[in-house]
């Protein structure tokens, strides 16, 4: 699940090349991801907070919540006014501007992607060094990531370098092209 609250932009929308505005990446306080989206929903400041669910467990009872796949971090897509703004809140530990817009872009409209298809990710660690690849056919077509190895061809790795995390997903090795 992901959360892009704004009236005139849709998801896909919000990684094209016409939005106006830099990412930033915005480090919330503890657990203050879901409250900093929804404050920049509220003022309409476009932004990406890319949620999975994840089984809790209270006493006896099982829940199925959603979860920040980054937790303490939340995406925004605007004027540096935007961050600031909200920084005031005292919700935000830290902005952080991004250095290759279009690396970060690419690696969130992945991520975007592969949640919009209904694609299990997980968490896994993050590579340094692996092959490129992409997915030639089925439902994640077009998705570009990384694998970890030649011989194990069936997880497929998609990473946000400005963080230094990465997910992985189960993809066939049948539909996989090695890309240069």
């Amino acid at each position: 699940m992901l959360t892009t609250e704004t009236s005139s932009v849709g998801l896909i929308d919000l990684f094209s090349d016409g939005v106006m505005g830099l990412w930033y990446l915005l480090r919330t306080r503890s657990r203050h991801e879901k409250i900093v989206a929804g404050d920049l929903a509220a003022q309409g400041v476009l932004h990406y907070l890319p949620l999975v669910n994840s089984v809790r467990y209270y006493g006896k009872r099982k829940a199925v919540v959603d979860v920040p796949m980054f937790p303490g971090y939340v995406f925004l897509r605007g004027r540096p006014d935007d961050a600031y703004a909200l920084d005031r809140r005292g919700r935000l530990a830290q902005i952080i501007p991004v250095r290759d817009q279009k690396q970060l872009n690419e690696e969130l409209k992945n991520i975007a992607f592969a949640l919009q298809c209904d694609g299990e990710l997980s968490q896994y660690p993050y590579l340094q060094k692996g092959v490129a690849v992409e997915v030639r056919a089925g439902p994640f077509r077009g998705l570009r990531g990384i694998i970890e190895d030649l011989n194990k061809r069936n997880r497929l790795i998609l990473q946000v370098d400005i963080l230094g995390r990465a997910v992985s997903l189960e993809v066939d090795a049948a539909l996989l092209d090695v890309i240069g």
